[in-house]
């Protein structure tokens, strides 16, 4: 069978943190670390013949391909229309060999050059015993379910899962399965057989691991992210992908998966495959931009020459913000509140829309906004009034009512809930109500005083931040931007760090490490970091300009997001070691900052609602089309256009008889520079299009040998 490989060189591929299309990849694997191939809609391939240093693309027909998998020198791909496609590791054509079916195939696995297995839709699977050149039903004992994954660690044992939290093993080589129901209703998505035992992730933050003799144990997460991929050695030695981005792994005992891979990927990853202990790969749906690591996870890296923009685009809610008005919903995960002034929005599909469902009748502007993880119907907000109020709404905003009033700081969010006991809420108005902190334990309803400003160096109290996992610990930032601590749920109130500037508008804090908080400095471009239960403070970031709004990213620590009081932002994707500046697009001064994903970041600007767009541009040096299937009738090798040419050309080629070709460039001391084609060619001819931009100026010489013949053109690049 004839295959056509298409490619547009230099092609600009990006994503939209939010969007749901896919213009990525699904999969990726290799067989030696060396060489490496990427899968993904609509027929993308994406190759490597020197360990992910460069990328050569091509599109195989046009489906969208699910899975891939490589042993040795074999390459197998799960398609849709019941299709598998062969190929080699090397660049070679890919071969389409149907199962007899027209389902889409999520997930392909070999054990060895002859055995294979490949699952889909509707409980599809189906067994090869001679490298995949024809398949045969091994379903028995599956139901009707779509099975989106499945993994052998031998010819005997396997396993497959399903949308709906179903798990199937078998172990005699597939000709009987047994379900295993129960252990959790969300999809599972991917999974992994190892010698030892059985990982399998999912949505909602599932991982879900089994010993080779034992039962079926729920990892606890932390995260509603989606799990989408999983690999490793062992049980005990796995990795895992998913959400906006992050990678986390079980290594030194952290069986909750705590170890977070510094990466540098901002949009969901879908599939990992480590090789080695030390060599990894990762990819997104969302864009072409492979990352790689090579020293066993301490950093990932994006292609070489790939180039990253940020991007804040404005959304629908304006008016005058203040405090940090963001809010997920408790329930659901694409959902999010804001309030701009007295007026609340809501947002559905991950912020990209929004829309005003309540007016909060008392007050004029919010300071601080929750939504009630214990009932959604109750809502609470810290709002400018005369005096000073918390409001409180039990049917969804329709109406309000004030509960405690007194004056707050002019720029602070003197309300805050406890995470780890969402029915409690502390309050601190300013300094000069002569009173302290208020605390409410019944979502709200009322507030206590629990202790008085004894300390004179209390002000204006601006923000209050609970500890995870310790609700007693409660840190205080305050004007004079001095930081104090209360480790007896607010009663008594410590010094922690003395005041450095205005004030410490913002503090944010990890599900995932209880023992680290930032904290933004107003009037001041220091951002402190506490890595010991907040007793000391040290600066880890000096950015220009002054701070205000902060969050750490929900599902990864490694990442944080401030915001500033001006049109500008900080990110860092290392765990504070340095931060950047994000400010395109951006207007106003970063009040609330929230960070749900790696790939999903809202700043609430004081004029209007900001959403971060990541864009990756990565070149290929390497494009293959096809140009026609008719048999030229002698080889051919034509003068490259342009030329002389900067940085990209176009070689095409003739073949009267199909064969072993390569086409390589040798610089002037015949040196070889790189492999453009190598591999079985059908008769036909073909184009070329090489990137040269890792290049110097020069003259160069491309060669086309094949059994028959060998011939050779030269080509000038001019910078």
């Amino acid at each position: 069978m004839k295959i056509k490989l298409y490619l547009i060189s230099g092609l600009l591929f990006f994503f939209i943190a939010g969007s749901v299309f896919s213009q990525g990849f699904n999969s990726i694997h290799t067989p030696d670390g060396v060489y490496i191939i990427a899968a993904g809609n609509a027929g993308k391939i994406y190759r490597s013949t020197n360990a992910g240093t460069t990328w050569s693309s091509y599109t195989v027909s046009s489906d969208n391909l699910r899975s891939v998998f490589s042993l040795g020198n074999d390459v197998w791909i799960g398609g849709s229309n019941g299709n598998v496609y062969k190929t080699t590791k090397s660049n070679s054509p890919v071969t389409a060999v149907n199962t007899g079916s027209t389902v889409t195939l999520n997930s392909v696995c070999f054990v060895n050059a002859n055995t294979g297995f490949v699952c889909g839709d509707g409980g599809s699977l189906y067994k090869t015993v001679n490298s995949g050149l024809n398949w045969s039903i091994s379903n028995s004992g599956i139901t009707t379910e779509n099975l989106n994954a499945v993994s052998f660690s031998d010819e005997n044992n396997g396993v497959a899962v399903s949308k709906g939290g179903k798990i199937f093993i078998t172990t005699n080589g597939g000709s009987d399965w047994t379900v295993t129901a129960g252990v959790t209703t969300n999809d599972l998505l991917d999974v992994k057989y190892f010698t030892d035992g059985i990982i399998a992730v999912g949505n909602n933050g599932t991982i879900l691991t089994k010993e080779t003799a034992g039962s079926w144990n729920t990892v606890i997460t932390r995260t509603e992210s989606d799990i989408r991929g999983v690999t490793g050695s062992s049980l005990s030695n796995a990795r895992v992908c998913g959400g906006g981005g992050f990678i986390r792994n079980n290594l030194n005992s952290r069986s909750n998966f705590f170890n977070f891979e510094i990466n540098p990927m901002m949009a969901n990853l879908v599939d990992i495959f480590y090789y080695d202990a030390n060599t990894g790969f990762a990819v997104s749906s969302l864009n072409n931009a492979i990352i790689k690591t090579t020293n066993g996870g301490q950093s990932w890296d994006l292609p070489s020459g790939t180039g990253v923009s940020y991007n804040w685009v404005q959304k629908t809610p304006s008016g005058s913000g203040i405090g940090n008005n963001l809010c997920m919903h408790p329930k659901d995960k694409n959902s999010a509140f804001v309030v701009y002034g007295n007026k609340v929005y809501v947002s559905r599909d991950r912020s990209e829309t929004w829309t005003q469902i309540s007016t909060i009748s008392i007050g004029t502007r919010a300071h601080s906004f929750y939504v009630s993880p214990n009932d959604t119907n109750i809502w609470l907000a810290a709002i400018e009034s005369s005096p000073d109020c918390i409001v409180r709404t039990t049917n969804y905003g329709l109406t309000w009512s004030n509960i405690i009033a007194y004056d707050f700081s002019s720029y602070g969010q003197p309300l805050e809930m406890d995470q780890n006991n969402p029915s409690t809420f502390y309050f601190a108005p300013s300094n000069s109500s002569g009173l302290g902190v208020f605390k409410s334990t019944n979502n709200g309803a009322n507030f206590t005083l629990i202790s008085a400003y004894n300390n004179s160096a209390i002000n204006q109290p601006c923000d209050l931040i609970v500890m995870w996992d310790s609700s007693n610990v409660i840190y205080m930032g305050d004007d004079g931007a001095d930081i104090f601590k209360s480790t007896n749920s607010g009663l008594t109130w410590n010094q922690v760090k003395p005041g450095s500037s205005s004030e410490v508008p913002s503090m944010c804090n990890s599900v995932f490490d209880k023992s680290i908080c930032y904290a933004t400095t107003w009037g001041s471009s220091q951002v402190f970091k506490t890595s010991n239960h907040g007793d000391t403070w040290s600066i880890t970031s000096n950015n220009s300009g002054s701070g205000w709004g902060s969050d750490l990213c929900r599902e990864d620590p490694t990442l944080v997001l401030t915001g500033n009081y001006g049109s500008q932002a900080y990110l860092t994707t290392n765990g504070g070691a340095n931060f950047f500046n994000v400010n395109t697009g951006l207007s106003g001064a970063g009040a609330g900052i929230m960070v749900p994903e790696r790939g999903y970041m809202l700043n609430m600007q004081t004029g209007s609602l900001y959403k971060l767009n990541v864009v990756y541009t990565v070149l290929t040096n390497v494009n293959e089309n096809n140009v026609s299937n008719l048999n030229p009738g002698n080889y051919e090798l034509s003068q490259n256009y342009p030329n002389p040419f900067n940085p990209s050309t176009n070689i095409r080629f003739s073949l009267p008889n199909s064969g072993i070709i390569s086409l390589k460039v040798y610089d002037q001391i015949r040196k070889e520079v790189t492999s453009l084609a190598e591999g079985f060619r059908n008769a036909g001819t073909y184009e070329i299009s090489f990137n040269a931009a890792n290049l110097s100026s020069g003259i160069f010489f491309y060669k086309l040998v094949t059994n028959d013949i060998s011939l050779t053109k030269k080509m000038i690049l001019v910078k």
